[in-house]
């Protein structure tokens, strides 16, 4: 597994003052070995999705230039659009203060779309603010078309989504 090898690429993480000010990527994994990544559209701005890296995704991602993930509910691997054909260029990559999350901006091939589930952004609902119903709350759809058809790209593939 990817937690197994070393990574000379990355610095140790020594002091506060290193992390934060100094000039080599010392990312913070956390107890499962990842690292929460948010992927906003390159030119937009649209934020199109959160995931996981671990070592190896972030190592794959800043070598080939397209984001890798870990994906945490199939536990594995993950080249974003490798079977879609959606694949996201990375245009930018940013850490955060304390490099313990990271920030894609990305151009995605084919027609935009990031989601698995057909929508351009996987944000496609908000949740309405105020006051708060006594039943569960009613989502708010802001994508009202899917970009693809799910069964048409992924077939037969189980979804990633777990309950």
């Amino acid at each position: 597994m990817a937690n197994d090898i070393t990574y000379k690429h990355f610095a140790t993480r020594v002091s506060v003052e290193q992390v934060e000010e100094g000039g080599r990527l010392a990312p913070k994994f956390d107890d499962n070995g990842v690292i929460p990544v948010v992927t906003t559209d390159a030119e937009s701005g649209e934020l199109l999705m959160h995931g996981y890296m671990n070592a190896e995704a972030l190592t794959n991602t800043i070598k080939t230039g397209e984001a890798f993930y870990w994906s945490r509910s199939r536990q594995v691997l993950w080249h974003k659009g490798a079977t879609s054909g959606l694949v996201q260029k990375v245009v930018e990559m940013r850490i955060d203060d304390d490099q313990d999350a990271i920030w894609l901006r990305v151009e995605v091939a084919g027609n935009g779309a990031s989601c698995h589930v057909g929508y351009r952004s996987c944000f496609y609902r908000s949740v309405p603010t105020g006051a708060i119903p006594d039943s569960p709350i009613t989502l708010n759809f802001e994508e009202s078309n899917k970009v693809f058809d799910p069964q048409d790209v992924y077939g037969d593939a189980p979804n990633p989504t777990k309950l």
